[in-house]
């Protein structure tokens, strides 16, 4: 089940490649995000909005950083089964979800638009957390089992 869990991280943390990679390219080109799903049509006016930068860095930007991280992550811990690296995914994780909240706080709240790339990478960090907070169990143990595939 675990092993599993790690196979699904893996693939939401590609799906947040694809995402993100698209979401800087359109910001590095200046090509409009093609947007036009229902009444979700906010994209461009929430990816050129103040708070799409922080400290001048591009969210878009920084989360294509984010889940290329947490995919080598993955990939190092299939290849390796270590606690460390499986404390870093669930650390990772932590902070997308995080980055997420604020995404959707600032979108909903602030904003008062919606767009549909930013939501697929909220969406795909609260995904994320619940499958890597239970790769590993949060109590400290004495021994660092190695994760089995159970």
């Amino acid at each position: 089940m675990k092993r599993y869990l790690v196979g699904m991280i893996l693939v939401l943390a590609f799906f947040g490649i694809a995402d993100t990679s698209y979401l800087a390219q359109s910001e590095k080109s200046g090509t409009p995000l093609i947007c036009d799903v229902k009444s979700l049509t906010g994209c461009n006016s929430v990816v050129s909005s103040p708070y799409s930068h922080i400290f001048g860095i591009s969210l878009a930007e920084l989360g294509l950083v984010f889940y290329i991280v947490l995919f080598v992550l993955v990939v190092a811990e299939v290849r390796y089964s270590n606690y460390a690296l499986r404390r870093l995914i669930q650390l990772s994780s932590v902070v997308g979800f995080v980055a997420a909240c604020y995404s959707l706080f600032t979108q909903l709240v602030i904003l008062k638009a919606v767009c549909i790339y930013c939501m697929a990478s909220v969406a795909i960090s609260f995904l994320l957390l619940p499958c890597a907070l239970s790769i590993e169990s949060l109590r400290k143990k004495q021994g660092h089992r190695e994760l089995t595939s159970e």
